[in-house]
């Protein structure tokens, strides 16, 4: 019989299915009010990836460790949920001072076919240089959302060959230690978001 934090993160993994790109859509304490994201400590996914950045060089989410890490799964042409996610971590980055160095910003493309390394490089570049952009081959790509109980899906544009894709529109976040404890649902806000990480920060 499954128990009820088990049936939570089951329930918690499929709602993060729902959103797209262009729809809106335990093992450490919490702090004492609470985490304002999605509280998935002890999940059993998310728990890894090797993929490349822009340099060619295989990073693995023990490259991180020592920082709060939050990874996205989007894309380059996205016209809304990627760019916008990506500039409210820089923000709130920034908004930490010196804390904020140690905020670590991943993006895992699942549009691999046209977001070539060097687009990926100067994506990253547009927000906060220190954000890692991350990119596999198609079956690499697949994996590494299966991993992530990440959905994605091509969808065919108005004119031949152009096309849009929709996706979970969420952020993992991974404290210091490497361990997965919280998913941030698009159109949280910077203000929510920066309180989570600095609690994070501070050994939450």
């Amino acid at each position: 019989m499954m128990t009820t934090r088990r049936l939570v993160l089951l329930a918690l993994a499929a709602s993060s299915l729902l959103a797209a790109c262009d729809k809106t859509a335990g093992t450490a304490s919490a702090p004492a009010g609470g985490f304002r994201a999605v509280d998935i400590s002890g999940a059993e996914y998310a728990r890894q990836f090797s993929l490349q950045d822009p340099d060619g060089k295989t990073r693995t989410l023990a490259d991180f460790k020592g920082k709060v890490t939050v990874v996205f799964f989007g894309y380059t042409q996205c016209p809304d949920v990627c760019p916008t996610t990506m500039a409210e971590l820089a923000q709130v980055k920034k908004s930490l001072g010196a804390d904020g160095e140690r905020i670590q910003g991943v993006f895992v493309t699942i549009d691999p076919e046209r977001d070539t390394p060097a687009l990926l490089k100067a994506y990253m570049g547009s927000f906060d240089p220190s954000f890692v952009a991350l990119r596999g081959d198609a079956e690499q790509t697949a994996a590494t959302a299966k991993e992530f109980k990440v959905f994605y899906a091509k969808v065919p544009g108005k004119t031949e060959g152009s096309y849009t894709m929709d996706h979970t529109a969420g952020s993992y976040v991974f404290d210091p230690s490497g361990k997965l404890r919280l998913f941030v649902r698009y159109g949280s806000g910077v203000e929510a978001l920066a309180a989570d990480l600095k609690a994070l920060l501070s050994g939450a």
